[in-house]
């Protein structure tokens, strides 16, 4: 299996769009990381609910079945916690399985073969077995799906050591990020959004990689750093370019991933602002804003000119209303405010 390319370009801006990039949705980036991936790597399966028969739930793996065949494209029963403990046994066996979860709420009842024993496996078994194993699935507020439905898991999850977790904000990202997780060698959690499967933007036709750990600077400015990754970023986004008529340019940083964690470029961005709010669409108590304002004021305190401020879920369970959905969630207008408050 060729290496995982090394030579980069630098991904930690914007690319403009080029001639000759096609403008796909986010769920055929992932499509195309997949496929690309299990071309190249006949140890490659995909298990799931609805994957193969009916293309997936979301239509991510729509024609997959077609090209690599049932034995490799498994529809799975309703059994998250099955098909995630026969994922541990055949990466532990030389395999490399995708797993999709329709939803990540639905990984919880999996949890003690997702947490307890594949980011554990390399070393329990004093590095003679890992776990290679790419989970992936939507997270967060899908729109109207209950409480039960509607879980962020990162901030619970990233709480476990030995496993990587990457979180992407667009389709370019989706599949650079994706096609590097289905080479990584430790377990991968892939945290998609089903509000962004249909989104759209330009993704290059030549092969190309994301590495985890590489920040994206999305807007560029002085008056304070906005940290986020995920959905969220581009409501940062919103917020950036309606700050930016007023006069306030901010920096909006996308983690892309948060295991493993930019914390440099969080530090190097702060020490030039002297502001950080940090936007994370999980509940706000021991959050993963919660870490990333722990270390920025164990790192760079003395930089600081106001406190660092969070703005996260609120912390109730996910209304269903739409309404209240949408009040309950990170939005522009209260990253607005935020931004503003770390001015006054």
């Amino acid at each position: 299996m060729p290496a995982l390319v090394t030579e980069l370009p630098d991904f930690t801006k914007p690319l403009p769009s080029r001639e000759g990039d096609r403008v796909i949705q986010f769920r055929e980036a992932l499509r195309e990381a997949m496929t690309e991936e299990m071309r190249r790597d006949k140890r490659m399966f995909l298990m799931g609910e609805e994957v193969a028969q009916y293309n997936g739930a979301y239509k991510v793996s729509q024609g997959m079945l077609d090209e690599f065949g049932p034995k490799r494209i498994i529809d799975a029963p309703i059994s998250e916690n099955g098909f995630a403990g026969l994922a541990v046994g055949a990466a532990m066996y030389g395999l490399r399985p995708i797993i999709e979860f329709m939803s990540w709420s639905f990984s919880l009842v999996a949890a003690d073969q997702i947490l307890n024993n594949v980011p554990k496996m390399l070393y329990m078994s004093g590095g003679q077995w890992g776990c290679p194993v790419v989970f992936r699935g939507n997270d967060g507020a899908g729109g109207q799906l209950g409480s039960t439905h509607s879980w962020c898991v990162e901030g619970l999850y990233s709480n476990v050591p030995g496993m990587k977790i990457a979180i992407p904000s667009c389709p370019y990202d989706a599949k650079g990020l994706l096609k590097t997780a289905l080479r990584e060698l430790d377990p991968v959690f892939f945290l998609e959004s089903e509000r962004m499967l249909g989104d759209k933007a330009h993704v290059p036709a030549e092969e190309y990689y994301i590495p985890f750990g590489q920040a994206a600077l999305r807007r560029e400015g002085d008056a304070c750093t906005v940290v986020s990754f995920g959905r969220p970023v581009n409501f940062c986004i919103e917020a950036a370019d309606e700050l930016a008529k007023e006069g306030i340019a901010v920096d909006v940083l996308d983690m892309r991933t948060i295991k493993p964690l930019d914390i440099d470029s969080i530090i190097a961005s702060v020490q030039k602002t002297g502001r950080v709010v940090v936007v994370d669409q999980c509940w706000p108590f021991a959050s993963v804003a919660s870490e990333v304002v722990t270390q920025v004021c164990e790192r760079c305190f003395d930089f600081l000119d106001h406190q660092p401020v969070r703005v996260n879920t609120d912390d109730v369970p996910t209304p269903y209303a739409k309404n209240l959905e949408m009040a309950y969630l990170p939005n522009k207008d209260k990253i607005i405010a935020a931004v503003r408050g770390t001015l006054a």
